[in-house]
């Protein structure tokens, strides 16, 4: 699983509907064998508000340090009381009001998607045996609510399937021979990034975000990859990887993860991803269930590859086994196109030539 930081932007105000006038109704008196003299009673209209009647939202006063940790937070400031001067929001008004929303499932057991579950269970952890209590830290916090709106606002499916990367393995080991001095290292992700790109490109389905009733469509191939860092995992983004050779991504991924371990990584390094990667290769496990990085509909985890036997038509033969687990968003795409999407990555894993094509 991994964590997604990606400050949203700023919204606009939303249009007021205008409101209609309300037309005079007349009734229509029933047919009596003597009329009534009596004058028709006057029917009341009413009028139509004008613009200036209309009051428009007003965006909450806030400095650029509290709009961008709002974001950090996923908060919609209109929503938290100030504290400020002159109605101001203050970095303090936004954590009290994160604080709050975080204690209001426990104490309801309710949640805002509108799932009734038992409260929180309390618990005295002393009672049982020394304990202590740590802060959670920042990337971890910004984590949490990130994932927790992913995880119960998306309906996730996950696909499991294997690529046989034997051919490619060894490609991988002849290009970190033949590089120069001082050359970063190839993976087997910058193989795995240069894939996806082909299948987004096959599959364009994937590389879209839902805003509402509509699909925004991209044309741009920006992939995210988790990162490991002493506190926590973060998701550089490599931009228009589309047009970088397999050298120049391994290059921008060892700089970027750099970066990352280092605490440096801007906010614009890890903005605009179209579709990430969550690779735990380097430590090890197979299949597992990543969470989608919203507003992405797709999100690739990676196993780590081992050895396995393969029938190839007189013998069993020593194979070299990815793990690969999509998971998807079903509002966005499908079964059949998810199946096709991972088979068509297996293929292009399992024959690289396949991705110059």
């Amino acid at each position: 699983m991994i964590a997604h930081i990606e400050p949203a932007g700023e919204g606009a105000d939303t249009p007021v509907a205008p409101v209609a006038e309300v037309a005079p109704v007349a009734a229509e008196p029933p047919a009596l064998a003597t009329p009534p003299s009596a004058s028709p009673v006057p029917v009341a209209t009413v009028p139509a508000l004008s613009a200036e009647h209309v009051r428009k939202p007003q965006l909450a006063l806030a400095g650029p340090a509290v709009r961008k940790l709002a974001r950090e937070l996923a908060v919609d400031l209109d929503q938290v009381p100030a504290s400020g001067p002159s109605g101001r929001v203050l970095r303090e008004d936004v954590l009290a009001f994160v604080k709050a929303q975080r204690e209001q499932p426990a104490a309801s057991g309710k949640l805002g998607v509108g799932l009734d579950l038992l409260p929180w269970p309390q618990v005295d952890f002393a009672q049982f045996g020394r304990i202590e209590r740590r802060n959670l830290s920042r990337i971890k916090r910004i984590s949490a609510a990130n994932l927790h709106r992913n995880w119960v606002s998306i309906p996730h499916v996950t696909n499991h399937s294997q690529a046989d990367v034997t051919d490619l393995e060894g490609l991988r080991v002849q290009l970190n021979a033949e590089a120069r001095e001082g050359q970063a290292k190839v993976t087997l992700l910058a193989f795995l990034i240069k894939a996806c790109v082909a299948a987004l490109q096959r599959f364009p389905q994937f590389n879209v975000s839902l805003e509402g009733d509509e699909v925004v469509q991209k044309h741009y191939f920006h992939i995210g990859f988790a990162a490991d860092t002493p506190n926590g995992l973060v998701v550089p983004v490599i931009r228009d990887a589309d047009r970088k050779g397999i050298a120049a991504l391994a290059e921008e991924m060892a700089e970027l993860s750099q970066l990352a371990r280092a605490g440096k990584l801007s906010p614009a390094q890890m903005q605009g991803g179209c579709f990430s990667i969550s690779s735990l290769g380097g430590i090890g496990g197979g299949h597992f269930t990543p969470i989608i990085n919203a507003p992405e509909v797709a999100i690739l985890g990676v196993g780590r590859a081992d050895l396995q036997p393969r029938w190839d038509g007189n013998s069993f033969q020593p194979r070299l086994q990815l793990p690969l687990s999509l998971s998807w968003d079903h509002r966005a795409v499908d079964g059949a196109e998810a199946g096709r999407f991972l088979a068509y990555l297996a293929t292009l894993l399992g024959d690289f030539r396949r991705v110059l094509v």
